[in-house]
């Protein structure tokens, strides 16, 4: 036999060896598959639990992967640009677009339905600024009593995301951009992580109602680890949360499948264990200890201190501005962020997410009047929150009386997030809201860094084309008369006709426009 027909045989029998193999294999897994499903068909025909899942064994297992794929298929084939909830396909399109830095302009026509009650409408000047008398906002001051009073410019930052709620690097990738754009950075209330400080950027540090970062072991508020945080230059204002968009009346909820060892560290809690935060802070039960609490906090650390909450009941307002004017201004807190009750980025009980507390549309102007009634509205800052993801929401905001707004979920879009609605199962398959090594993979924090940059960037720009098409040279110069919105009789009617300033905080005998709206001139 020559060599070459040894050649030949080998691989005539190699090439049936590999046919043999695969046809092994083939015959393997039809025969593994048809086991599993012999035992899948015994386990679903003799369970008691599930009525579907026992008149159709096997079958009526693919109803729990419909269900669990049907939020992904719904957002890319069935729902319309503007159905799904709780952001739309229109919303979360202008967020991506404007965080890749390519052209958020749209074609043919709005697909808004801009005949809904509820539609915001702004009304344009009939003689708009040029491009030439276009100015940059004003800066403003927060914390004049303070011993580090803090001053920006800029009117759209980041809220509250707790190094636990989202993943490393998301929190690298927003320290970076936020430092670039020149907007504060808000820790959320799991702590001040390493990953919040490396880029630079201005910090608003939350003091929850756990105090993590800054609690002693029986959960009060430790003095000396406060003082050693305020130490930092980058911590440039304190935020003491009553309560948040997700969950108000109830503590923060971080699953124990996403407290790693080191998140346990930075909180000081146990690995793996639930972190559930108290309902509200064991020393805050009144007016008056409130007050004292936020005065505590400014004085050991010398800065800015507010509170962050939803509004509900709001009957309460005129007893605590009146409570401020009798101890002195100095005593308000510099500034009150107020959340929308409509979720946030983290887990929640469905009932308080669906059904308590007001939304911003109602609280932002109900505070604002509260406010301007008690002579506070140019002591007190108010910070918006809750879905101001868009140019259209944050000029609305600038609108009802907001110097700040600040928005989680608009940069976690900016983060690559696809609201596959994962945050509190640790298993975000865009890397923003999970502690998975393989799933943080697809988030790189330096390009990350570049889109959060430029989505604040397009906000601040787009807001500005807004104030600019309504006659006015800063967005904070915006004003309720600015604003009208859709009613039921396809007539709109102005955001100041719907919430008069001073609202149902104005005494009868006080015309509502004397009162002034914060900015030192009369509201129209």
């Amino acid at each position: 036999m020559t060599m070459q027909q040894i050649i030949s045989a080998l691989q005539v029998s190699s090439v049936a060896d590999i046919v043999n193999l695969f046809a092994a294999l083939f015959i393997f897994v039809v025969g593994a598959g048809f086991i599993v499903v012999v035992v899948l068909y015994v386990i679903d025909r003799t369970q008691t639990k599930h009525a579907i899942r026992r008149n159709y064994p096997v079958i009526g297992r693919l109803r729990y992967v419909a269900e669990d794929l049907g939020k992904y298929f719904r957002q890319y084939f069935f729902a319309d640009d503007r159905a799904e909830l709780p952001f739309n396909r229109a919303q979360r399109a202008w967020v991506y677009r404007a965080a890749k830095g390519v052209d958020t302009t749209v074609p043919f026509g709005s697909t808004r339905a801009l005949a809904n009650v509820g539609t915001k409408i702004f009304v344009n000047c009939p003689f708009p600024q040029l491009g030439d008398d276009e100015t940059p906002p004003k800066e403003i001051t927060v914390g004049p009593y303070c011993r580090s009073p803090y001053s920006t410019d800029k009117f759209f930052h980041i809220s509250g995301m707790s190094y636990g709620a989202i993943s490393k690097p998301a929190v690298q990738a927003l320290s970076r951009g936020a430092k670039r754009a020149g907007i504060w950075m808000n820790t959320g209330e799991g702590a001040l992580s390493p990953f919040h400080t490396e880029g630079g950027a201005d910090i608003v540090f939350q003091i929850g109602t756990a105090k993590y970062g800054v609690r002693n072991d029986d959960g009060s508020l430790d003095d000396k680890k406060l003082r050693k945080v305020a130490e930092r230059d980058q911590v440039k204002m304190f935020e003491i949360k009553l309560s948040q968009g997700a969950k108000p009346g109830k503590g923060g909820i971080l699953p124990g499948e996403k407290v790693s060892k080191e998140i346990a560290k930075i909180r000081s809690i146990k690995v793996g264990q639930d972190s559930i935060s108290p309902n509200r802070h064991p020393e805050i039960n009144s007016i008056g200890e409130l007050l004292d609490f936020i005065a505590h906090v400014r004085e050991v650390t010398g800065k800015p201190t507010g509170i962050k909450m939803v509004l509900g009941a709001y009957g309460w307002l005129a007893g605590f501005c009146e409570e401020i004017n009798r101890r002195g201004i100095e005593s308000a807190p510099d500034f009150i962020t107020l959340d929308s009750a409509d979720g946030g980025t983290g887990a929640a009980p469905q009932p308080l997410i669906d059904y308590v507390g007001l939304q911003i549309q109602e609280s932002l102007p109900t505070l604002v009047d509260a406010l301007l009634v008690h002579g506070l509205r140019d002591r007190i800052k108010v910070i918006s929150s809750g879905k101001l993801t868009t140019p259209s929401g944050v000029a609305w905001a600038l609108c009802a009386g907001a110097d700040f707004v600040t928005s989680a979920r608009g940069f976690m879009f900016a983060l690559g997030c696809i609201q596959a609605l994962q945050c509190n199962t640790n298993e975000c398959p865009s890397g923003v809201a999970t502690h998975k090594k393989h799933l943080q993979r697809g988030l790189v924090a330096t390009d990350k860094a570049e889109r959060v940059y430029r989505y604040a960037t397009t906000m601040h720009k787009e807001v500005g084309t807004v104030a600019h098409s309504c006659g006015v040279d800063d967005p904070r110069m915006l004003k309720r008369h600015h604003c009208r919105i859709m009613g039921a009789n396809s007539r709109t009617i102005g955001l100041h006709e719907m919430y008069p300033p001073g609202g149902s905080f104005a005494p009868a005998a006080e015309k509502p426009d004397t009162l002034t709206d914060g900015s030192g001139m009369a509201a129209q």
